[in-house]
């Protein structure tokens, strides 16, 4: 199961990932921690698991050994099986039993001296394997196997057509989110490679993407339990209570993260501390999904389940809200980089809601799935090219340009209930989905004739980044009952930037409202 993913743009990786070597002393520390925790997990399983029925058959048994017990003693002395995880160094040991008399075998083909003929192809090809190309994009994802949890590490070469797992992270609990940054928790001076991950636990951490076997996160953020280990781990002093949904780095204001938490509440977090600076403490319930403005540094989008909505100016975070209300459960929200009023809102019953800042209603509403939109993802260079994945299974292509949203393509890529969507932002076409099954698929969508025709003349865009502007609100809620829509040049030029910030200059989300509903609803939360 893909439970998250997040790209990485070329040339943030290191062109030769650091390898991290550990001495036998503190991969010896390492098992016994790992030991110490399975022992406790076995523990809690058995004590949840006995009952009384365990108790009655403990009694009828009386505690006469059984002939099976005899059995086992006897399978153990004829193996040896005590001395089964021996740590002994051997140059060769000899094999007995189940017909393997006088067999020796070696740990490694190097000390076997009837192996003679080397195979430099295998060590050149996973030499080249390891280096990152130039042309490379990396992309991460949470990767859930049963019990076992994992950041896995993929490169992706569209020139090529190639996809391998580089490297992965083990993880100590069920990942939730992730979300990609530079910024460099350790030394500011220079950009880094890293990747921050929310699980079930209230605490987040950060990994760098460019040391490979890496067992201990260069920062955490909140509350997690002490672990013995001679490597220092910066560690938050406090944070959330629950389990982590979602992230969002401010690409503006670099050292600053956001999270949301089951908790109700969403933290701002100080990477340079860390430590957080703020609580936002605006919601009923769950805060599922959260994403900084792409050219105002203060202003981020939140949605949650108690179906609302919100735009928060964090410079004055207590007034300077606006919400909106919607007919379900909020899965993802997002702000179109092409038009900075605009952002779009999923939900839990399949519909997609594209609203504009400066209105109290939506512009249009999308009846896209049957099912939870889960997927939200715009292109990251083509105006109006909207993906959206879902519960129902499938992946669809909508143009959403002016306004005027209309279906393209549908598409079953086989994975189960799709989890989550994303473009990669070098290649306005090609993105990625994780589900419930088949792991990690990239899937480039101009591969539909439909898709080809609809975006390929279309003019690409390179959003870039604008000045920071105000922003000043307060909040309303709307309820919205708004009819659904019924669905009916290449070189890439930089997006102007002063457009961007004369948009956002002009942003007033005050202008519709009413000063004395949001001073009443004031004195409801002093209460």
């Amino acid at each position: 199961m893909i439970t998250c993913l997040a790209w990485v743009k070329r040339g943030a990786a290191k062109a030769v990932p650091d390898k991290v070597a550990l001495s036998k002393d503190e991969l010896q520390n390492i098992i016994d921690e790992a030991k110490e925790k399975l022992r406790e997990k076995e523990e809690a399983a058995k004590d949840a698991e006995s009952g009384e029925g365990t108790s009655n058959e403990e009694a009828k048994s009386g505690g006469v050994r059984s002939r099976g017990d005899d059995d086992e003693d006897d399978v153990a002395d004829l193996y040896d099986l005590a001395h089964y995880d021996s740590d002994e160094d051997v140059e060769g040991e000899l094999m007995t039993g189940a017909g393997m008399a006088g067999v020796t075998y070696y740990a490694s083909n190097k000390d076997d001296p009837y192996i003679t003929l080397e195979n430099p192809d295998n060590d050149s090809d996973e030499e080249e394997d390891f280096h990152i190309k130039t042309d490379d994009n990396l992309i991460v994802t949470g990767h859930v196997d049963e019990d076992f949890s994992a950041l896995e590490i993929s490169v992706y070469n569209e020139e090529e057509g190639s996809q391998y797992v580089h490297h992965d992270i083990l993880l100590e609990a069920f990942p939730l989110a992730i979300e990609w940054l530079d910024f460099d928790p350790e030394d500011t001076s220079r950009p880094g490679n890293f990747i921050a991950a929310g699980t079930m636990e209230p605490h987040i951490d950060i990994w760098d993407l460019d040391l490979v076997d890496t067992l201990e996160p260069v920062a955490s953020l909140g509350k997690r339990k002490k672990k013995k280990s001679k490597k220092k781990s910066i560690n938050s002093e406090a944070g959330h209570s629950d389990a982590v949904l979602d992230l969002s780095w401010n690409h503006l204001v670099r050292n600053v993260l956001a999270s949301a938490s089951a908790d109700h509440c969403v933290i701002l977090w100080d990477l340079t501390q860390p430590k957080p600076v703020h609580f936002l403490r605006h919601y009923k319930d769950k805060v599922q999904s959260l994403q900084w403005h792409p050219y105002e540094s203060q202003s981020i989008l939140t949605g949650s389940f108690d179906k609302k909505a919100k735009v928060i100016d964090c410079r004055n975070p207590d007034s300077n809200v606006k919400s909106w209300k919607f007919d379900s459960e909020v899965e993802r929200v997002l702000w179109n980089h092409f038009s900075p009023y605009n952002f779009l809102a999923s939900t839990e019953s399949g519909h997609v809601f594209c609203c504009d800042v400066r209105t109290d209603t939506p512009i249009f509403t999308l009846q896209a799935h049957d099912d939870a939109v889960s997927g939200l993802a715009l292109s990251s260079q083509v105006p109006g090219c909207l993906v959206t994945a879902s519960a129902d299974e499938t992946v669809k292509v909508w143009d959403i340009q002016d306004n005027q949203p209309s279906f393209v393509v549908s598409r079953d890529l086989q994975l189960g209930k799709i989890l989550n969507a994303s473009c990669c932002p070098d290649s306005p076409f090609v993105f990625c989905f994780g589900g419930e099954k088949q792991g990690l698929r990239t899937f480039d969508i101009t591969e539909s004739a439909p898709v080809r025709r609809k975006f390929e003349s279309r003019q690409r865009l390179v959003p870039s980044k604008a000045v920071e502007t105000s922003t000043n609100s307060t909040e309303t809620e709307q309820c919205l009952h708004v009819p659904e829509v019924s669905v009916k040049e290449e070189k890439p030029e930089p997006m102007e930037e002063e457009s961007a910030a004369n948009a956002m200059a002009a942003l007033n989300l005050s202008g519709n409202m009413d000063s004395g509903q949001s001073k009443k609803k004031k004195k409801k939360r002093r209460k």
